[in-house]
């Protein structure tokens, strides 16, 4: 039986709409950009045919110019595929249309399904959203082709006809509607994705005429639920800017932490009114995902909002998958605020140093741009923005030749050409001088803005004989990591027949030694072009293993380390630990103030890493020192310390006025922080003139006058701080509940208290909780609070068969042959490798293991769900 592959399952999706695609001018949003991206699809997409792929969001007239198949005449095809609801995507799809009015079909493939865009909050669609859609579009493109065909006959110029038509555009997706008609009610009028073959059978004949003789446009939607962004074969998230990943997981009560993560679990059922629409949109992009894989589905979950995707995922199965061939496969839905602590901890991981170090690329699409994204309820926000997974890889900065004094950055003579095709979307360098490449590349006044455009990113099909670098890497630690990069780089150099002296000492892999090794590969553009895979990966590995980086993540390591040995002594050891990090911070911070790139500041934490540690010592301390008050764990001196802390680090870091708890007083700190500045100048300044100290025209400010504007600076200083102390009040209440999840979940409360009983040695007590499940499933042990729900068999015996004593035993999910985990609210590369480290122990190598999650967490993630802008706090 051939194994459970997730990139296999998505090539195979694309090359079932092959007719679609081929001989067509294809457009990706954002998401699908993403995904396609890690699943390595574009040389696919080449094979099947695509003329152009082109970005939803950044649409130009001369997209159909590029040509990958070189055919010579126009483009009668296009295909949009979307992460998003049709409505969302409804603005950029009316203007590809607008811009290729060349274009007889529009295909239109979204990964919701027909369902959940009827279902989802406030959605203009309804059960037959499809069908509704094409008539909508039809009804607007129509209604815009003859607004630009009566600016055409009053404007003879073209380019008085091309400005009246972005106007025309503008006033129309700026109109209160959004760019939505109202549905067309003759209905011989629709042309039906029905009426017409596929793309390869498609001809300009087929298509209906107007009164005019012009064509009509044809318009079909479908489904293409396969849009994730895999890892590698058996791990996978959801694409950061679609609407699965960026859909609300918690509406804004009592028990909710952000709109990204999942409620505190109570026990209590969750009414039909209160689901949020990420709950329902992941069941339905479960549900599809095995499908597509044959996977016929035994569901378990843990967690309240897990156990409501779970009841919508059972309500999705019909009796027609009974009598359907499919492999059986257990599916446990996890909720992420069952275990906070793993996202937020700096753990032996090489992929996680690289995704919290590198740059992440700018998102595409914001909230001001998209309907859907801007709607609230009465609850909160319907949608949120995640960080984009796509990291950007600077190999300018270790492929460039020099590096002086001055930092002029030199690349290899023999890659400058390479180095000006690479960068030709530039339009400073489509002037270049092809008989003085060096010059060009080489200048000063260019090399630093063009230098940043050779970069790269990863992409989870890049493998080195067969092996999968993000799969390999995925189960090893950070420095086994490193080696096996190392490893693989050194081959590279044999294989090239590229000799290289690397002084490296045993078992050990230093950053100088990858540059020396990725600069030897990247010497000729042939060698570049061929070894890029492991050439990006290995900067990216020496990025993240150089400093600030590496100084930092190791600082993270050693207070986490320290916290969790304090953890098991008294309440006043680890609030002494904490205060003693936020006074470390602000020296930091005064240090950041003189000289930004201080190599002092260099393995000490900021005060937003601070944070991080605040909200792992609360959860720490709510499982050591519970609590049933809402006072805290700790007692009201230890807790007036802290506080006095957090206020006087905030004083002195200027940039903890992003956070939003602080939202509303940025300007007063930052005016308080320049007055403090001010007067340290003053004082280290004694060369002023001290007659204009005491000059007779002063005089008279010693009078009320003075005594009246002196207090009112006193009084301005003492009401920020008064302000600031309540921000602060509210942000310890929100630590508050963060340490009191255990005794307010159900599940906590009598599972993992249950799973530690039998495990008490410090390498499984240091574990996260899917290495704990895991262990626990493998051993067959029961697990306090995991709800099974029943398969379509399981509940017809228990609703008919049942009644002749033909009963189905409830299964166990170590029982089935494939697992598929997936986690409400978000994985890290560190759980997911010490899930590997689980089933190998286990012993059960015929066990085959899918991870998923809504995205791919980083303790800066997790800041930013619980302290930053995707918080309720």
């Amino acid at each position: 039986m051939a194994f459970v592959d997730v990139i296999k399952s998505c090539l195979d999706s694309i090359r079932q709409i092959s007719e679609h695609i081929e001989d067509a001018i294809l457009y990706l949003d954002a998401g699908c950009t993403e995904a396609f991206q890690f699943l390595g699809a574009y040389p696919l997409l080449l094979e099947l045919g695509v003329r152009a792929v082109c970005s939803l969001e950044n649409m130009s007239s001369l997209d159909t110019v590029v040509d990958w198949n070189s055919n010579l005449d126009t483009a009668r095809k296009m295909v949009v595929i979307t992460s998003h609801l049709l409505s969302d995507a409804h603005r950029y799809i009316l203007h590809c249309l607008s811009m290729h009015q060349s274009v007889l079909r529009c295909t239109i493939l979204t990964s919701v399904s027909e369902i959940a865009h009827s279902a989802y909050p406030d959605s203009p669609l309804g059960p037959d959203a499809f069908h509704e859609y094409e008539s909508l579009l039809l009804q607007d493109f129509e209604e815009l082709v003859k607004k630009c065909d009566t600016k055409e006959h009053s404007s003879p110029q073209l380019g008085d006809f091309r400005q009246s038509e972005n106007s025309i555009f503008q006033e129309r997706l700026s109109s209160k509607d959004e760019g939505w008609s109202q549905p067309i009610s003759i209905e011989e009028d629709i042309p039906h994705p029905e009426a017409s073959s596929s793309g390869r059978d498609f001809d300009e004949a087929n298509a209906t005429s107007h009164t005019d003789g012009r064509q009509r446009l044809i318009v079909s939607v479908h489904h293409f639920p396969m849009i994730l962004c895999p890892l590698s074969p058996r791990v996978f998230v959801l694409p950061s800017e679609g609407t699965v990943a960026e859909a609300c997981l918690s509406l804004e009560h009592e028990n909710s932490l952000s709109p990204g993560l999942p409620p505190v679990s109570t026990g209590l059922p969750s009414g039909g009114d209160d689901v949020p629409p990420g709950a329902m949109l992941t069941a339905h992009f479960l549900y599809h995902l095995a499908a597509k894989m044959d996977l016929k589905l035994e569901i378990f979950s843990l967690g309240d909002l897990s156990k409501t995707t779970g009841k919508i995922l059972t309500d999705m199965s019909s009796l027609y998958d009974v009598g359907r061939r499919k492999r059986s496969a257990g599916l446990l839905l996890i909720d992420r605020t069952l275990d906070l602590i793993t996202p937020c901890s700096h753990g032996d991981s090489l992929l996680d140093r690289m995704f919290t170090s590198l740059h992440r690329r700018e998102r595409t699409t914001s909230s001001a741009h998209i309907k859907g994204s801007t709607n609230q309820n009465k609850h909160g926000p319907v949608s949120l923005q995640r960080a984009p997974l796509d990291v950007q890889i600077q190999l300018g900065k270790i492929i460039s030749k020099e590096e002086s004094a001055t930092n002029d950055l030199r690349l290899p003579e023999s890659i400058e050409a390479f180095f000006c095709g690479w960068n030709s979307s530039n339009s400073a360098s489509q002037n270049v001088d092809p008989t003085n490449l060096s010059s060009n590349i080489n200048d000063e006044n260019s090399i630093h803005s063009e230098i940043g455009r050779l970069s790269g990113s990863f992409v989870s099909t890049e493998n080195y004989q067969g092996a999968l670098y993000l799969e390999a890497l995925l189960d090893r630690s950070t420095k086994d990591g490193a080696l096996l990069i190392k490893k693989w780089l050194q081959e590279t150099l044999r294989r090239e027949k590229m000799a290289i002296n690397v002084r490296t000492r045993t078992g050990f892999s230093t950053s100088s030694g990858l540059q020396s090794m990725v600069k030897a590969l990247a010497e000729n553009q042939s060698s570049l072009l061929r070894n890029r895979g492991i050439i990006q990966l290995a900067v990216a590995a020496d990025l993240a293993l150089s400093e600030p980086h590496c100084s930092n993540w190791d600082a993270f390591i050693s207070a986490e380390r320290i916290l969790s040995v304090s953890a098991g002594d008294t309440t006043q050891s680890l609030s002494a630990q904490l205060g003693d990090l936020i006074n470390k911070s602000i020296l930091v911070g005064s240090r950041e103030q003189k000289n930004q790139n201080m190599e002092s500041s260099q393995g000490l934490l900021a005060f937003q890493d601070v944070l991080v540690l605040a909200i792992i010592v609360y959860i720490l301390a709510g499982e050591n020192f519970p609590t049933s008050g809402s006072d805290g764990p700790f007692s009201w001196q230890e807790e007036h310390f802290l506080k006095e802390a957090f206020v006087d680090a905030i004083l002195e870091n200027p940039a903890a006025a992003k956070l939003k708890f602080l939202r509303g007083i940025a300007e007063e700190l930052e005016a308080h922080l320049n007055k403090n500045k001010s007067e340290k100048l003053k004082e280290e300044s004694p060369d002023q003139s001290i007659v204009e100290d005491f000059d007779d025209d002063q005089w008279g400010s010693w009078d009320d006058e003075y005594t009246e504007n002196n207090s009112e600076q006193v009084y301005g200083d003492m009401q920020l701080k008064l302000e600031l102390r309540d921000r602060v009040d509210n942000l310890f209440k929100f630590f508050h509940k963060l340490s009191s999840l255990k005794m307010r979940n159900v599940t906590w409360r009598e599972g993992p208290l249950a799973l530690e009983s039998n495990y008490s040695d410090n390498y499984y007590t240091s574990k996260g909780l899917l290495y704990k499940l895991l262990t626990k499933i493998m051993g067959k042990y029961d697990i306090p609070g995991l709800e099974y729900h029943s398969s379509t068999v399981g509940r017809l015996f228990k609703s008919g068969f049942g009644r002749f004593g033909l009963g189905q035993a409830k299964p166990s999910l170590g029982d089935q042959s494939v697992i598929l985990i997936f986690i409400v609210g978000g994985i890290n590369c560190r759980e997911v490798r010490e899930a590997q480290e689980a089933l190998t122990e286990s012993g059960r190598p015929d066990i085959e293991l899918i991870i998923g999650g809504t995205t791919l967490l980083t303790p800066n993630d997790m800041l930013d769900l619980l302290l930053g802008n995707l918080s309720y706090i």
